[in-house]
């Protein structure tokens, strides 16, 4: 028994690091139709791939740094650059290395103008990392509230930490 619990522990950062290595591979050669529902009626738009500087959670939270890039999957529309802030507070303990975050973007329309996903998500964030880690987050907002991340993102990172946070993320458009 005790073998057993040793093996599985042992083997969770290689399943970890494998699925996040999966999900990074899928969402690279994904065939986006641009005129996608989701079941709040909007239409995918595109992705925002987002990585965040690696750093340490204290007891009660911590703060990153974030470049993003909008990728749209309507028309020829170049790609659109963002800076941000990823501010956790609750019960964040660790460290981890840089992060990659990635959503999909729905809007009510097809259409996408630059600047158009700044402004603030707010939501919580569940992550455990030992070796190789992922987290799940759950964010909702933006400027006018009618453009909207996926509602749930997968993060895949390396470090030791464990996270049960509030979450937010302010995004700022670029030049």
């Amino acid at each position: 028994m005790n073998k057993t619990l040793v093996a599985a522990v042992a083997a969770l950062p290689v399943v970890l690091t494998a699925v996040s290595a999966y999900s990074a591979d899928v969402i690279s050669r994904r065939n986006v139709i641009a005129e996608q529902p989701d079941q709040r009626g909007g239409v995918r738009i595109g992705y925002l791939d987002c990585t965040i500087d690696g750093g340490v959670g204290y007891v009660l939270g911590s703060a990153k740094e974030a470049d993003c890039v909008f990728s749209s999957t309507v028309g020829s529309e170049p790609l659109d650059h963002y800076t941000g802030v990823v501010r956790k507070m609750g019960v964040d303990l660790g460290f981890t290395t840089r992060s990659r975050l990635i959503w999909a973007v729905f809007a009510p329309t097809a259409g996408y103008h630059h600047g158009s996903l700044g402004g603030l998500y707010q939501g919580a964030t569940a992550e455990v990392t030992v070796g190789a880690g992922v987290g799940t987050n759950i964010l909702v907002g933006g400027t006018s509230g009618s453009i909207h991340l996926q509602t749930i993102s997968v993060t895949g990172q390396l470090g030791l930490n464990v996270a049960a946070t509030g979450t937010s993320l302010t995004l700022s458009p670029t030049e």
